[in-house]
């Protein structure tokens, strides 16, 4: 059977304590990360959010979310 996004953003976060938008599009082709998210929650997973700023490839200043499972 073929392992969902939703797993697999999961499994990511317990390996790696986090995941952004753009590790989910570079490691599992999910574009939708924030969507993926709000399917974990609904499933009882707690998510805490943090927002962050980073450079983009131009250099420019964007805002992006980074989700990682609450601790407790």
């Amino acid at each position: 059977m073929k392992e969902r996004q939703t797993d697999k953003i999961l499994r990511h976060m317990k390996l790696h304590g986090s995941i952004t938008p753009i590790d989910a599009l570079q490691s599992y082709g999910c574009m939708r990360l924030a969507a993926r998210i709000a399917d974990l929650r609904h499933q009882g997973v707690l998510i805490t959010s943090t927002t962050e700023t980073g450079l983009n490839r131009n250099g420019e200043r964007v805002k992006y979310t980074r989700y990682s499972i609450a601790e407790g």
